[in-house]
């Protein structure tokens, strides 16, 4: 199997080397490795950029070593860059992470890692955006890494078209976790803003860490972590409207010289 690895805390990332070792490890009956693995991945962390893409200048891609680039635009440019520039087809299947904090409920908005992964699947290519759902500098991914490579075909299997499956656990070395399907919660972000103005009259805004109200749901994905389980959630990548979809084609307010109840015509 084809593999292509991303990120979006960069080429550098533990989480992505954690990843690589653990595939790479895998022996076919004859002792060959299993899957052939390819790593584009950013330059530098990218952390929050969501789906962004680079479009008025070059991405810059530079060999790090065998099947191996840095990347010097988003994670989407990277799985882009990848499919078109490196592999020159598509990967059998994409794998964004592993994230180094959590990608839960509403971060999946904004997440890069979960954007590379959108773009795997809009490409058609079978997608999982993996994080570890804790906070800190020395993060075990043993149990992550585990689950992911015992498990690739299963995962692979359980996806679908327009879709992208997002996987959080948490920082252990345990490799027997449990994954339950979990619905991804919401989040409400209560931001910190600190400002200063500079002597070149630019006022200089820093975003600063503040802190989440997450809307307590006992199938959200956020619970399933609070207890200890790998939660797994299929994620549509389309935009989906929430007004009644019996009224489309329909006029949203009563068109001038139009008589109420007429339609647009198709």
């Amino acid at each position: 199997m084809r593999i292509l690895l991303t990120n979006d805390d960069g080429i550098q990332s533990d989480g992505l080397f954690a990843l690589v070792d653990s595939l790479g490890s895998l022996k076919n009956d004859r002792g060959e490795q299993l899957h052939e693995i390819w790593v584009v991945a950013p330059e530098h962390e990218r952390s929050g950029v969501s789906h962004a893409m680079t479009l008025k200048k070059p991405t810059k891609l530079r060999k790090q070593g065998e099947h191996r680039y840095s990347c010097s635009g988003t994670p989407a440019d990277c799985v882009i860059v990848a499919g078109l520039g490196v592999l020159h087809e598509a990967p059998d299947v994409v794998i964004s992470g592993i994230n180094k904090g959590p990608n839960l409920g509403t971060d999946i908005i904004y997440s890069g890692t979960c954007g590379a992964a959108r773009q795997a699947a809009l490409e058609g290519i079978p997608a999982i955006a993996v994080s570890c759902a804790s906070f800190g500098d020395n993060l075990e991914y043993g149990g992550l890494t585990s689950f992911v490579a015992s498990n690739l075909e299963k995962l692979i299997a359980l996806w679908k078209p327009d879709s992208f499956i997002n996987i959080n656990g948490p920082s252990t070395s345990c490799t027997d976790l449990c994954a339950v399907w979990a619905n991804p919660g919401k989040n409400r972000y209560l931001d910190n803003l600190k400002c200063f103005d500079g002597a070149d009259g630019y006022t200089y805004c820093f975003l600063a860490e503040g802190r989440q109200e997450r809307t307590p749901d006992i199938y959200s994905d956020h619970h399933a972590v609070s207890q200890g389980f790998i939660a797994l959630s299929l994620v549509e990548i389309h935009p989906r409207a929430l007004h009644d979809t019996a009224l489309n084609g329909t006029f949203v307010f009563e068109a001038p010289n139009l008589h109420s109840g007429s339609e647009v015509k198709h």
